[in-house]
C-alpha cells in the first residue's frame, strides 16, 4: 500500500490538554503538507484553526470528550457551537452509562440528536470499545446504522485501550453499508495502519503516522 492512501485516510490529532496554538498551527501545517483527511483537535481551537487553513484542510472536533457523559442537550449545543466556528467534521463520545444499563433509546435518540445538529457535515460515533463487552459493540452497530450516523469510531485514546484489529474485524460483520469505520488510540507505524485500513477502516486517528513520516 502507498504512503500518500494511508496518509489520505488519517486524521491527525492533538487533543492533549496542554496542547497549545503554536502546536495547532505546526499539526494544521503537516496535515496540509501529507494530505490527511482532516486535522481533529480540541473546540477551543476549532475558530482559529479554521481561519488559519481555510479550504486547505478539514477540521475535525470532539464532542462530550472524552468521558461522554454530558447530557445530550450540553453535546447538541457543543455541537452547534463547534460547526458555527468552522467545524467540517464531528467526532462525538456516547453515554456510556445508557449503553451499560441497556437504555439503548436513550443513546440512539443523543446520537440522532447530534447527527441533526451536524446536517451534512460528518458524524463519528465514539463507542470506547476497551470497556465493552462484544455484546454491546455488536449493539452499537446496530444503534449507529439506525441512527443516520456516518462512521462508527473505537476509542478517545484516553481510556484503557485503543483500536484493535479484532474490533474493526467484529464492526465490519455488524454495521449497515451506509456506516464507516475509524480506528484510534495506539496507531503507532505505517504496518499498523495498513493492517486497520485492509480490515476496512477508511480513516485513522492519530498523531504518530505524520511524526514517523517527518523523521524519514
Amino acid at each position: 500500500m502507498e504512503r500518500e492512501q494511508i496518509f489520505h485516510a488519517v486524521d491527525h490529532t492533538l487533543l492533549n490538554q496542554e496542547a497549545t496554538w503554536e502546536q495547532i498551527q505546526e499539526l494544521c501545517d503537516d496535515a496540509v503538507a501529507y494530505h490527511t483527511a482532516s486535522v481533529c483537535i480540541p473546540p477551543s481551537f476549532v475558530k482559529r484553526a479554521k481561519e488559519y487553513v481555510g479550504e486547505r484542510m478539514r477540521i475535525c472536533t470532539v464532542i462530550g470528550f472524552p468521558n461522554g457523559y454530558s447530557t445530550k442537550a450540553v453535546k447538541v449545543f457543543e455541537t452547534k457551537d463547534a460547526i458555527k466556528n468552522g467545524a467540517d467534521e464531528i467526532d462525538m463520545v456516547i453515554n456510556i452509562g445508557d449503553l451499560k444499563e441497556g437504555n439503548y433509546q436513550a443513546v440512539k435518540e443523543e446520537i440522532q440528536a447530534i447527527k441533526e445538529a451536524c446536517g451534512s457535515r460528518i458524524l463519528k460515533v465514539i463507542i470506547e470499545a476497551c470497556l465493552l463487552t462484544e455484546e454491546e459493540k455488536i449493539k452499537m452497530c446496530q444503534l449507529i446504522t439506525e441512527s443516520g450516523a456516518d462512521f462508527i469510531k473505537t476509542s478517545t485514546g484516553f481510556s484503557k485501550g485503543g483500536a484493535t484489529f479484532e474490533d474493526i474485524a467484529l464492526f465490519a460483520a455488524h454495521v449497515g453499508p451506509s456506516v464507516q469505520m475509524k480506528a484510534a488510540g495506539g496507531i503507532s507505524s505505517f504496518a499498523v495502519a495498513e493492517t486497520f485500513i485492509q480490515l476496512g477502516a477508511s480513516r485513522l486517528g492519530t498523531s504518530r503516522i505524520v511524526k514517523l513520516a517527518k523523521k524519514l
